[in-house]
């Protein structure tokens, strides 16, 4: 092996050993075929690479004593978070982490708006990749048993280090529906993780996004479970493919808390059992047992009174159990310390420890010391108030996962140098151009307006508070420091010499009494008045206005829930100043959730919905503004009309979203707006598409037979485009209501002009089961309605089939 020495150099290039915390008269542990951990030069079963893995596991538990194995139940948050040094020191030694340590979480990986983040060894990539060297040798060499650390990171965004591959925000992810798409931004992910010495990823995020107001819709595939699934599948798989962990989160009835209120609430789900099955744990389930993803992140709310990671029944009888999940699970920031501080279900933090551990937690993960775990863990250890079993159950699922991941036969980046050739491409940046594009969904193009001919456009406005803005291009959850373009950089690099582009604020993102505002509304300032007449005068003399609206990384994300879904501030005012110059005004939304867009939807002409683009925001939005780009992205989400309906969502119960009786005898009237502004599965192309030749065979089979589902999807207009082809199941009659409709295929379809292909798609027995009256999932017999459409409205082609009585 060539351990020794590939590290040794990269050592010396950067400190001498000593000063590194290293014993240089240690003698050498690796050998030709393995490495002796535990340096007695003996091969244990556990340092034997071709022994079995559940005997590698077996022993190396029995080898280690209390002190280490509680080691391996917590993680030492990174540089600047919780660990002081970047390197290790000679006070290490001293620190709780000589016994080891399950993992080190965002290690020197820099955060872009976190300035104690930054760090000299996050780039250029190799330097993170040696330094991730010396760290795991000081671990491997200088700890008793030598047990590798995994070395954690996010990823939902793209991965999150400085200069990796930029991704959009998930939402925008979810909005291509293109699974080979997800698939290869998996693969670049790990890929990156695994050429910077990172073996483990906290994505991708599962969350099913029911409440539009949920700050957190902009870290979620969309609300639709079985989409949410396919794509969340893809990225686990692409993950996991270049031989680092996928850890899915958040698990489990996260993303639904009372009101949707975040911050310092995040508890309190209402969700049915049932609805807990069919819709919040669906993806999971199908992710675990399809991906065998080597991580779960447990959630920090409650459900039904008690907290998920203090849940047997969540963590253990379904987690493991029931699903099959065999890797190992990390908590949420601070979801240990709520079981006593918040849900007040123990009566100290040591018996909230207690409850994690009996539960089936394996690794407390949150922004505090490693010790302020460990040490509680060790009393109850002592005393008796965990046995040795449980604890030995739970370090031997982290090891599981370390052995699995190849750290005990290969612990070291073995060419760190090629890191620089491995992370962020040329390749990468054109996939990343090209995730973001495919994200874009056209939402309203009236008269054919986009896209725009520069061959009629003199003067072009490109305003709005976001229009010269890139900070929504970057995530706490993804790259820093990748060069972005803003939109009006875009437009006006796109138009050169053939156009006067021209930039004007407009207004700020929000006003100085903003949320207040939304519900108290106040008179806007002289300087206010003033920005939005200096948009109107240039608009005046322009001939299209593009206007850039929306919300920024400060209005929506985690912690950031709203309670008003309006553009935000004094944007709507200068929208509709624009609006009044009589000059056309396309609308490009910036925005984490559904926007309450509807005055905009009716008189402007055009709308384009890009989400939180990464870097090449304005360069893509540009290409698609002037069409060198035919926008073909699907809403994943529904944008209602008013928060006054929420929830409004994608599937829905019979008659959950109807409307009101006309007439009758306990009550009827018209009181309220009905529909959602947009639907799921909803979005527009500058081309148009034809559906013909639905066929579904068999048309009667027993419940356990595969259904076959064809038909063609036609281009009928002049410009190449995709179309993304959506299958919808009705049940017809069940013994238990069900939901009106369910997504059981997408596929996005390329086509060229006058071009025609054939779709294919099977329902497997699994796509038509429910959950019955007495809660195991059944495929009942009965009539079952095929619909294939361009949304979840908007239905092309429909047949029938016949689910037959077993018995008959």
């Amino acid at each position: 092996m060539k351990f020794h020495k590939i590290i040794r150099i990269s050592v010396l290039g950067i400190l001498p050993l000593l000063m590194l915390g290293f014993n240089s008269n240690k003698k050498d542990i690796y050998k030709k075929d393995w490495i002796d951990f535990n340096k007695n030069d003996v091969k244990d079963v556990f340092e034997d690479p071709t022994a079995l893995l559940e005997d590698r596991v077996k022993n190396l538990v029995s080898l280690m004593n209390v002190n280490e194995k509680t080691c391996q139940l917590t993680t030492l948050y990174g540089y600047s978070r919780v660990l002081a040094d970047e390197l290790p020191t000679k006070a290490w030694k001293d620190k709780v982490w000589k016994d080891g340590i399950a993992n080190i979480d965002e290690h020197l990986n820099t955060i872009w708006n976190q300035e104690k983040t930054h760090t000299k060894y996050a780039y250029p990539y190799s330097t993170h990749a040696e330094t991730i060297n010396i760290v795991q040798k000081w671990f491997v060499e200088e700890t008793r048993l030598g047990i590798p650390v995994d070395f954690t990171n996010e990823g939902v965004h793209g991965l999150c280090h400085e200069k990796a591959t930029p991704l959009p925000a998930p939402i925008g992810i979810g909005s291509t529906w293109n699974k080979d798409l997800v698939r290869k931004a998996g693969e670049i992910v790990g890929r990156e993780a695994k050429a910077l010495g990172y073996t483990n990823v906290y994505a991708p995020i599962l969350d099913v996004a029911r409440d539009q107001r949920w700050g957190r819709v902009l870290e979620c595939y969309g609300e639709e479970p079985f989409h949410i699934a396919e794509m969340g599948k893809q990225m686990t798989l692409g993950i996991q493919s270049q031989g680092v962990a996928s850890t899915l989160k958040h698990f489990a009835v996260y993303s639904i808390p009372k009101g949707a209120r975040d911050g310092d609430a995040r508890t309190d789900s209402h969700v049915a059992p049932r609805e807990m099955f069919q819709l919040h744990l669906y993806p999971f389930k199908r992710v675990i047992q399809e991906a065998a993803p080597m991580g779960i992140m447990s959630s920090y709310n409650d459900y039904d009174g008690v907290p998920i990671t203090a849940s047997r029944y969540f963590l253990t009888d379904l987690l493991r159990e029931k699903f099959g999940f065999n890797g190992y699970v990390v908590s949420d920031s601070e979801a240990v310390e709520y079981v006593s501080e918040k849900h007040h279900v123990a009566k100290d933090y040591k018996e909230a420890v207690r409850q994690v551990i009996e539960a089936g937690l394996n690794v407390r993960t949150t922004f505090r010391t490693p010790e302020s775990f460990i040490e509680p863990l060790r009393e109850l250890i002592r005393d008796g108030e965990i046995s040795m079993k449980t604890i030995d159950s739970r370090v031997a699922d982290v090891l599981r996962v370390k052995f699995r991941l190849g750290l005990f036969d290969n612990p070291y980046v073995e060419h760190p140098e090629e890191a620089d050739k491995l992370v962020h491409t040329p390749e990468d940046e054109a996939f990343s151009k090209q995730i973001n594009r495919e994200s874009l969904v056209l939402l309203k193009n009236e008269n054919n307006l986009l896209p725009l001919d520069l061959k009629d456009l003199d003067n072009i406005l490109v305003t709005g508070p976001l229009a010269n803005e890139v900070s929504f291009t970057y995530s706490r959850y993804g790259p820093a420091f990748n060069p972005s373009v803003s939109v009006f950089e875009g437009v006006k690099k796109y138009a050169g010499n053939n156009a006067n582009v021209s930039f004007v604020k407009g207004c700020d993102i929000v006003d100085p009494d903003w949320p207040g505002s939304e519900i108290i509304p106040t008179d806007l300032s002289a300087k206010e008045q003033a920005d939005i007449d200096a948009a109107v005068e240039k608009a005046k003399q322009s001939d299209i206005i593009i206007a850039v609206v929306g919300e920024d990384e400060k209005r929506v994300g985690e912690t950031k829930s709203r309670t008003s879904l309006g553009l935000p501030g004094r944007q709507f005012q200068l929208v509709q100043a624009l609006y009044k110059t009589g000059k056309p005004v396309v609308l490009v939304l910036i925005n984490g959730q559904p926007l309450t867009i509807n005055w905009e939807n009716k008189f402007l002409p055009a709308i384009l919905e890009a989400w939180f683009p990464s870097t090449a925001a304005g360069e893509v939005i540009a290409e698609t503004l002037f069409g060198d780009y035919n926008p073909g992205g699907k809403l994943s989400v529904t944008f209602p009309k008013t928060v006054g309906q929420i929830p409004l969502n994608f599937p829905f119960k019979p008659g959950s979203q109807a409307g009101q009786p006309g007439a009758g005898p306990n009550g009827y009237g018209n009181t309220r707006v009905l529909g959602p502004l947009y639907p799921f599965g909803y979005g527009l192309s500058y081309t148009t598409f034809e559906y013909s030749d639905l066929v579904v065979t068999p048309k009667s089979l027993k419940p356990q037979a595969d259904i076959h589902v064809s038909f063609k999807i036609k281009n009928t207009g002049k410009r190449a485009g995709d179309e993304v082809v959506q299958m919808y199941l009705k049940d017809m009659v069940s013994s238990v209501t069900t939901y009106e409709s369910v997504l059981r295929g997408f596929e996005r379809v390329h086509l060229k002009p006058n071009e025609t292909k054939t779709v294919n798609f099977t329902l497997h027995p699994d796509d038509l089961a429910i959950l019955d009256k007495n809660m195991n999932w059944t495929v009942e017999p009965g009539d079952f309605k095929v619909l294939v459409g361009s949304s979840s409205v908007d239905i092309k082609l429909s047949d029938q089939f016949k689910i037959e009585n077993v018995y008959n």
